[in-house]
């Protein structure tokens, strides 16, 4: 298969890609508003990327790629601000205790690597690709990321297949 066609590149990327960008997003934010935000950063990068895809694989990769990169800058940027707190804003829905709720605990290096093999389904290797580190690196995260998600299941009380499967 060829490059994609250029023209055809930002709609197919909103066909068949949104949810799976605003996903990664809603999983490295902690706000709805600001995972959307960075869904229209990625697309607006998107518009300007002056580069060519070679598959749609590829395509869907680079998405990914901008998205965890834009929740890290969004997450830098928050803990810069020396801004006070506005009591007019709403405060951020508590977490429920749910699995999805410890992996976002976990370190953003743990955390992409367990989000994009369990999540996404990608590979060691396309993990690897995304990330910009070797398969075994990739390998060694999933395995620490699952071992301090064992723990942070076990210390909520979370004694069930769930945990002593990881």
């Amino acid at each position: 298969m060829g490059q994609l066609d250029k023209k055809n590149v930002f709609a197919l990327a909103v066909e068949r890609y949104s949810d799976t960008v605003y996903r990664a997003a809603m999983h490295n934010c902690s706000r709805a508003a600001d995972a959307e935000d960075v869904v229209q950063d990625v697309y607006e990068k998107l518009l300007r990327y002056p580069g060519n895809f070679e598959s749609e694989e590829h395509l869907k990769a680079w998405l990914l790629r901008v998205t965890i990169n834009r929740c890290h800058d969004l997450t830098r940027a928050s803990y810069q601000k020396d801004t006070e707190l506005d009591e007019t804003i709403p405060a951020p829905a508590q977490a429920d205790g749910s699995v999805l709720d410890a992996v976002r605990a976990l370190p953003d290096n743990y955390r992409d690597a367990i989000y994009l093999h369990y999540y996404e389904g990608y590979t060691f290797q396309e993990i690897g690709e995304i990330l910009h580190i070797s398969p075994s690196a990739v390998s060694m995260r999933l395995h620490r990321g699952r071992k301090k998600l064992q723990a942070i299941l076990k210390e909520d009380g979370y004694e069930t297949a769930v945990s002593k499967n990881l």
